[in-house]
């Protein structure tokens, strides 16, 4: 189950990935889930019509680091001309992957007709990828859903689409836009998507651990799996994950002290990367998912919200571990 993966003429070391996750996903999160093994990192998703506008913010979320390996660079936006145009500008810079972001489930994004309104629109997301596909050398690669509503259940279509206008794999989320994250993720459409195209698909909905990427991987046939919500505050899951396709064994689960050295790490390189005030602020929920199950973690939670510096956060951690 656990093998090197190829998307275009890109080769993965392994079919396990970080998925795209706004306000999770940044440069000191994807190195820190990068360390754990992860076939390839996926960008916070970016604005193609912030970068037409020059957005001051969105050059550092494009900063990529040559420690993270693979890296799919998303965009979204619902102008065939401005994504395309906007990914042949970005295109020098260092990720391997370009995905166009046809989920996002999100009502600001919706209500501009991007993200999974694109699921309604499957004349426009063709001419979007095509366009895209034609504008750059890398591989492109569409993430969808289910469907938009349990009405319009249309994957298999869009994948359909997707491939012949030259993606190189198509992600899928077994939810539709209308369940955002509630709800149980429906492998079978991801089953469907499989068998009707040739590219590679990646699945994607509840894998939380190793035993539930075999699981997927074989009710589906899907050619590997995306971890989006299970990885925050547990990077170690793409350690534990490869480990059980490997062996069938899993890791035991990181001991207070290792919990707090990664707190540590990801601290470390949030500052570095975004200064104290913005990395502080940025590490509060962090920290609450890394410290969720442990014993008085609502305290924990309440006291991170307080914190305003490196010295207060390691206080708090002598705390977590003692």
């Amino acid at each position: 189950m656990l093998k090197t993966m190829r998307i275009g003429d890109v080769v993965l070391k392994n079919n396990v990935i970080l998925a795209p996750m706004a306000g999770v996903s940044d440069l000191p999160f994807r190195l820190l889930c990068a360390r754990q093994g992860a076939g390839m990192v996926c960008m916070e998703m970016v604005s193609a019509k912030a970068i037409y506008y020059k957005n001051k913010n969105t050059d550092s979320l494009m900063e990529i680091d040559p420690q993270e390996g693979r890296v799919s660079l998303q965009l979204f936006g619902s102008d065939a001309d401005i994504i395309s145009e906007m990914a042949k500008k970005i295109e020098d810079r260092p990720f391997s992957i370009l995905d166009i972001n046809m989920g996002c489930p999100v009502p600001k994004v919706v209500n501009n007709g991007e993200g999974s309104a694109l699921m309604k629109d499957p004349v426009l997301a063709g001419r979007i990828i095509e366009k895209t596909v034609r504008a750059v050398q890398k591989p492109v690669t569409v993430k969808i859903r289910k469907g938009f509503d349990e009405a319009h259940v249309n994957a298999v279509e869009m994948a359909h689409i997707a491939q012949e206008s030259g993606a190189a794999a198509v992600v899928v989320h077994g939810r539709t836009r209308q369940q955002y994250y509630g709800g149980k993720a429906d492998w079978e459409i991801i089953r469907q998507v499989k068998e009707a195209v040739h590219i590679p698909v990646i699945g994607n909905g509840d894998v939380t651990d190793g035993p539930c990427a075999r699981r997927l991987m074989e009710e589906s046939g899907c050619d590997g799996v995306m971890i989006g919500r299970a990885a925050q505050g547990n990077p170690w899951i793409f350690r534990d994950i490869i480990t059980f396709l490997e062996t069938g064994q899993t890791p035991e689960r990181p001991a207070a002290s290792e919990v707090k050295e990664m707190i540590l790490e990801h601290a470390r390189l949030q500052f570095a990367c975004k200064g104290a005030y913005t990395g502080i602020r940025e590490m509060r929920k962090h920290v609450s998912w890394y410290t969720a199950g442990f014993p008085h973690s609502a305290a924990v939670r309440r006291r991170v919200n307080e914190a305003q510096s490196m010295e207060e956060l390691l206080e708090l951690l002598k705390e977590i571990e003692s």
